[in-house]
């Protein structure tokens, strides 16, 4: 009877991680769009991108909502884009997986919990703005690097001598290329996205989150030559590459490195 009550536990909190990680999806969506119209979160509730008509709360539902109307707006019938269900499937995906990863299910949620998703809603935002505007905001880099720079110092996360080095090598990887290249490589937004990748990951995970961004850029810069979508002077979102390699190392860095480190014994 125990054993079963656990099990029924475990999958009741995953049920619980997704669905929240849906509601925070569906949150990222409307906070990117706004952000970019400048219009504040807390200003009115969510409205259709096309009309700017308010939504009404069952309109506003995730995934559900998206699959009733069809994909397309109730009065103006303009098409839904498919990023918004996208986002909040991955996003109640990504909860479930960093709750497995952190094996906190049995637990339910501690702070390192609540820090490893608001770093991946973070980390998603500079994804969703980078892709779909070409920039990186500093909203979203400097306060945060600040906030879990003092935190993970005070909680005893990460040593302080490990995120500066981390800091200093991430950083320092741009500033190179952008003073090298007088800004036609790197811009500002990338220097600052690599500062924030140095105090989550430190030192040495941050070698291999760059490794890996530079292996993504180029993987998926070939795919995307070879359908003719871009070509190799084509200017290419880099901060999507690097938050994505930013999470795979937050989450299994250091497995990465002890098994890289085995090969090399």
């Amino acid at each position: 009877m125990i054993i079963i009550n656990q099990i029924t536990m475990f999958w009741f909190y995953l049920l619980i991680f997704f669905l929240l990680g849906l509601s925070f999806g569906s949150f990222l969506n409307a906070l990117v769009w706004r952000t970019w119209q400048n219009i504040k979160i807390v200003h009115g509730r969510s409205m259709c991108p096309a009309c700017h008509r308010q939504l009404a709360c069952w309109e506003n539902i995730p995934l559900i909502s998206f699959i009733i109307l069809g994909g397309k707006c109730r009065v103006c019938k303009n098409n839904i884009s498919l990023q918004y269900p996208i986002v909040e499937l991955i996003m109640g995906v990504v909860f479930v997986i960093i709750a497995l990863v952190r094996e906190n299910t049995i637990t339910f949620i501690t702070p390192e919990l609540v820090r490893d998703w608001a770093l991946a809603l973070n980390l998603a935002f500079i994804f969703l703005y980078d892709l779909n505007y070409g920039e990186i905001i500093d909203s979203s880099t400097i306060p945060t690097s600040l906030l879990l720079f003092f935190f993970s110092w005070s909680l005893g996360w990460q040593t302080w001598q490990s995120m500066v080095v981390g800091v200093v090598v991430g950083a320092g990887v741009f500033l190179f290329q952008f003073l090298v290249s007088k800004g036609k490589w790197v811009g500002g937004g990338d220097i600052r996205l690599a500062l924030l990748m140095g105090v989550i990951l430190g030192w040495p995970n941050i070698i291999l989150a760059l490794m890996l961004a530079y292996v993504l850029g180029a993987i998926f810069s070939l795919i995307l030559v070879a359908l003719k979508k871009k070509d190799l002077k084509s200017e290419t979102p880099f901060g999507t590459y690097l938050t994505v390699a930013t999470f795979v190392a937050m989450l299994w860095g250091e497995r990465i490195v002890s098994w890289y480190l085995s090969l090399l014994q």
